[in-house]
C-alpha cells in the first residue's frame, strides 16, 4: 500500500505560481509511476502531468505545457507540481497518484493509477 498526501494548494491571482507536492508513505516510492489530475466543478477528472519512477520521463497535458513542471525526489517520497503562470481556467482540484511499474514511462489514463491522494484545492483568481 502507498498513502499519498497533497500539499500546496491556495489562492493566487492569474499570472502567479504555485508548487504543489506529493508526500508517499508506505512502500518503497521509487518503483511508482507519479500522475497529477485536476477536476473542476462540473467537469472530468482530467490528466495534467506524470513522471516515470526514475523521474526521466515526462509527460504533459497540451493545457498546462511550458506552464507546469512535474518532478520527484525519490529520497524525499515527494513527487512536486510547479504551476507557473497559471490562469483561470486552472482552478479544480489536483490530486497525486500512483502506480507501480517496472518499466520506465508514465501514464495519462487515471484508471492505470491504483493510489489517490485525497485532494488539494487550487483556486486562481481572474
Amino acid at each position: 500500500q502507498v498513502q499519498l498526501v497533497e500539499s500546496g494548494g491556495g489562492l493566487v491571482q492569474a499570472g502567479g505560481s504555485l508548487r504543489l507536492s506529493c508526500a508517499a508513505s508506505g512502500r518503497t516510492f521509487n518503483r511508482y509511476a507519479v500522475g497529477w489530475f485536476r477536476q473542476a466543478p462540473e467537469k472530468e477528472r482530467e490528466f495534467v502531468a506524470a513522471v516515470s519512477w526514475s523521474g526521466g520521463n515526462l509527460y504533459y497535458a497540451d493545457s498546462v505545457k511550458g506552464r507546469f513542471t512535474i518532478s520527484r525526489a525519490n529520497a524525499k517520497n515527494t513527487v512536486y507540481l510547479q504551476m507557473d503562470s497559471l490562469k483561470s481556467e486552472d482552478t479544480a482540484v489536483y490530486y497525486c497518484a500512483a502506480y507501480y511499474t517496472t518499466g520506465g514511462g508514465g501514464s495519462s489514463r487515471y484508471d492505470e493509477y491504483d493510489y489517490w491522494g485525497q485532494g488539494t484545492q487550487v483556486t486562481v483568481s481572474s
